[in-house]
């Protein structure tokens, strides 16, 4: 072909002014600096956090709903693949060109404005949350702490139920839990129904928790399932044992409806479970409320613990048993090659503490004094909403 009938390729040049990109770049600043200048005031957070938060959380999830798979997946997974890329042509571009300074500072500009974009709308709306008054101090409940006898009380309720209720949930041969997990995820969105009649603000519109591809990775870090504000979803690791899944599910769905500090979204989890009218749902919650409260019981009445961990079921004993069982297995590896067995598991067991760590970080800076030990601390919280039932027994 003749080189004058080639058709060239031009590229669009396409220059913004330069208050336009100014702007572009220090609007997430503000932003973020915003909330951080006003995150002390109760009352701003708690503005942001009902009239800003909240709808628009909602029509993330709405908007993701549409979707069966893990938008928060694919955006994680974007993220990263695009920085990954980013990084390599940003160091091949520099080390060919002259004035290599400021080649990378045109290129790391874009980098820390999404940056600063993606953390400043995370902090109007999911930081903002923790810094409101809280799902507890709304709806009344103390923080004086709880009477012995009455935490021991509440523990036998809850023993008393997972009992009943744990022959009564699908199992092998084996007697080992296999509830269908499609099921119990449609039934997901209707548990808070009755809990409502209580807890007014826990009414709203769930969404379909999704299935996490990545849900191996979650297991070799230790987490069982995460909301993502910006996109609206409750993500969900389905590898984990299916006794516990229910509970963690109510649990992202108390985030979903705005339960921000993570022991209120446990005992509302747990609380919207046992009420719910489902008796999958309700064996997990009273199975995963037992679990603390025992916890807490052992330190303080060792004889009484020690009375009810006896009368447990062989089911809800061996339900316990695979969950610790599963937890512990993510944290080796047996490919039966000893020196990579060791090499691979110390990775792991690295990389979970440095997980745990950073969100242990991420939640103490976020006004959650206990970090990632909050999972644990909703027993105060389902003493005192159980204490009266358990005393009418």
């Amino acid at each position: 072909m003749n080189t004058e009938t080639k058709k060239k390729r031009v590229k669009p040049n396409i220059r913004l002014p330069l208050g336009v990109i100014i702007a572009i770049c220090v609007l997430p600043v503000v932003l973020t600096g915003l909330f951080y200048a006003f995150r002390s005031d109760p009352k701003v957070m708690d503005w942001a956090a009902t009239r800003v938060s909240a709808p628009i959380r909602g029509f993330f999830g709405l908007l993701s709903s549409i979707y069966p798979f893990s938008i928060t997946e694919v955006l994680f997974t974007v993220a990263i693949v695009w920085l990954m890329y980013y990084i390599i042509k940003t160091i091949m571009l520099t080390a060919r060109r002259r004035g290599k300074l400021k080649i990378l500072a045109k290129r790391l500009l874009p980098v820390f404005v999404l940056a600063f974009y993606a953390w400043g709308l995370f902090c109007w709306l999911w930081n903002s949350g923790y810094h409101a008054p809280g799902f507890a101090e709304k709806n009344g409940f103390t923080s004086d702490g709880v009477a012995v006898h009455d935490l021991a009380a509440v523990t036998r309720l809850f023993a008393d139920k997972a009992n009943e209720l744990s022959p009564l949930v699908e199992r092998d041969e084996d007697g080992h839990y296999i509830e269908d997990r499609r099921e119990m995820f449609v039934a997901s969105t209707n548990i808070y129904n009755t809990i409502t009649s209580d807890f007014p603000g826990l009414s709203g519109r769930l969404y379909r928790p999704k299935s996490m591809l990545f849900s191996w990775l979650m297991s070799r870090t230790g987490y069982s399932g995460m909301y993502f504000a910006l996109t609206g979803e409750a993500n969900i690791n389905t590898k984990m044992p299916g006794a516990f899944l229910p509970s963690t599910v109510a649990h992202e769905h108390a985030h979903q409806l705005g339960v921000f500090a993570e022991d209120e979204a446990n005992f509302v989890g747990i609380a919207a479970c046992v009420t719910s009218g489902y008796t999958v749902f309700e064996y997990a919650g009273y199975l995963n409320g037992l679990t603390y409260l025992l916890t807490a019981l052992s330190d303080v009445d060792p004889e009484a613990w020690s009375k009810i961990a006896a009368g447990l079921s062989d089911e809800v004993r061996m339900d316990w048993n695979d969950s610790y069982n599963f937890w512990e297995s993510q944290k080796k590896f047996e490919t039966g090659i000893e020196f990579l067995d060791k090499f691979l598991t110390n990775i792991t067991v690295g990389v979970s503490d440095a997980v745990d760590s950073v969100y242990d970080g991420f939640l103490k800076s976020q006004n959650q004094e206990l970090g990632i030990k909050s999972y644990g601390a909703c027993v105060d919280l389902l003493v005192e909403y159980f204490k009266a039932q358990s005393a009418a027994r």
